[in-house]
């Protein structure tokens, strides 16, 4: 199904809460019923442990044609290995998500908030995964260094799209950047991460804001984060809605 246009909205993982469940009928596992609501999905436990390729393939069997999942690098390159070159950890990732076939969307990398630019070993890491994978990528930085024109012009150099945010740890932090081929926000719930939902209000400028994006871009993504109380299924259906008025 699609979103309207190149928008694709979804959440990250495909957990159905029990509020909702009247929101996703039909018979099947969460991850049927959700597919037949939303156009695409964020794989987050990929960031804590590897999947078979098997586990990748029977997610993108239980989905239609048209959706997709980001996936999440794992955390032992951006998290305890802070970005420095390891092309078999990574080889081995791209292997078990290749599994996913034509529904593996763009490889999603956040970095810890404390994690600095350093240009020369980002560029070390970047240029490594673009040896090894050509397709989409989104960087979440959350360190204020990275909110710069020559942390934008690294990214663009690797094809690279910046993570439009919420809450915004600095200013510029709800603005995409980097490469422009794609768009994509990760909604964390604000004011309280992970649990706040948002209102018709911001959801409906959201909605203006992604079609606006969507004439122009690649891809657009909108991911929910607000998981832990339920309310990123809800935000995302209404997205959704208002997305195909706006």
């Amino acid at each position: 199904m699609s979103d309207g246009g190149k928008i694709c909205i979804g959440t990250a993982g495909w957990s159905i809460p029990r509020v909702f469940a009247d929101q996703a009928p039909g018979e099947g596992a969460h991850l049927h019923r959700y597919a037949r609501q939303l156009s695409c999905a964020e794989i987050n436990s990929s960031f804590y442990r590897p999947h078979m390729p098997g586990t990748y393939a029977k997610w993108a069997a239980a989905v239609p044609d048209g959706f997709q999942f980001s996936v999440k690098v794992p955390r032992t390159l951006t998290h305890e290995g802070a970005l420095a070159p390891d092309a078999a950890t990574l080889q081995r990732f791209l292997e078990e998500s290749s599994a996913l076939g034509e529904k593996r969307g763009p490889l999603l990398l956040q970095l810890p908030p404390k994690q600095a630019l350093e240009m020369q070993r980002a560029a070390d890491f970047f240029e490594m995964l673009r040896e090894h994978y050509k397709g989409g990528a989104v960087l979440e930085p959350r360190h204020a260094s990275w909110f710069t024109d020559e942390a934008d012009e690294l990214l663009q150099r690797f094809a690279i799209a910046r993570v439009a945010a919420d809450p915004m740890r600095v200013p510029q932090a709800m603005t995409p950047a980097g490469d422009a081929g794609w768009i994509y926000y990760r909604l964390h719930g604000s004011p309280r991460t992970y649990y706040s939902a948002y209102d018709d209000a911001w959801l409906a400028q959201l909605a203006e804001t992604l079609q606006a994006s969507s004439k122009g871009c690649a891809q657009v993504w909108c991911i929910f984060d607000n998981t832990a109380s339920g309310a990123a299924f809800g935000n995302a259906q209404r997205l959704r809605d208002l997305v195909r008025t706006a």
